[in-house]
């Protein structure tokens, strides 16, 4: 029983946060626990043991007299993020790619087609979902760093809505499929600290992408 409750409360997060991550809900929307639980056909408990979970990932904010709202987007917390994210995915693939085998490498290259295909299909939400996500997995997969993959984990979670910005609205979608595959060559080749500052280059200047359009957004 407890596994059954547990899948509906994931599945019911994984809802909510599709709909915040595709703007479905707007940034600082309220989220009313009691019409969700009526749209995805479940109870309140699960609701709201979702809503906690997406507040740990960032995407959902608690207010007092107020309830939960979906997060604003934040210039200053995408610095902190991104920059984070530099150093931490750069640290794991430092010690994953000198213990890449060909085969890992070959992996890799297969999550790249599938992720250059989807993204020149238009299929933005494998684009810059879970194919991305493999990708850079599989580079990292090697590491030994389990610490150092359970942070990376939470900060990625922390930026998806924002990588989803990058992809959809500033111009991410056509420098992304380049810069993965010069990312995958310099794997190949084993040059550890080229991969490692090309990484740093590929995730900051994310970062400053980002930050132009919400700029841009604010200034509207």
């Amino acid at each position: 029983m407890a596994i059954e409750h547990k899948t509906r409360t994931q599945l019911v997060a994984e809802a909510i946060r599709e709909k915040i991550l595709s703007g479905e809900i707007k940034a600082g929307e309220p989220l009313r626990q009691a019409a969700l639980a009526a749209e995805l056909n479940v109870s309140r408990i699960p609701v709201r043991e979702a809503l906690l979970q997406l507040e740990a990932e960032g995407l959902v904010n608690f207010e007092a007299h107020k309830g939960a709202t979906a997060t604003q987007l934040n210039s200053d917390q995408i610095d902190e993020i991104f920059d984070l994210r530099a150093l931490l995915e750069a640290e794991l693939l430092r010690h994953s790619i000198t213990n890449l085998t060909p085969r890992d490498l070959l992996e890799a290259e297969a999550i790249l087609f599938d992720l250059e295909a989807a993204t020149e299909a238009g299929d933005t939400q494998l684009a810059t979902g879970k194919l991305n996500a493999e990708f850079h997995g599989k580079l990292y997969s090697k590491a030994e760093r389990p610490q150092t993959k359970e942070l990376v984990a939470v900060y990625s979670k922390n930026s998806e809505r924002y990588v989803r910005m990058h992809i959809l609205l500033a111009g991410g979608i056509k420098t992304a499929p380049e810069e993965h595959r010069q990312l995958l060559e310099l794997c190949k080749a084993k040059k550890v600290d080229e991969a490692c500052d090309y990484l740093k280059k590929h995730i900051l200047g994310a970062k400053e992408d980002i930050k132009h359009l919400l700029v841009k957004i604010e200034n509207k």
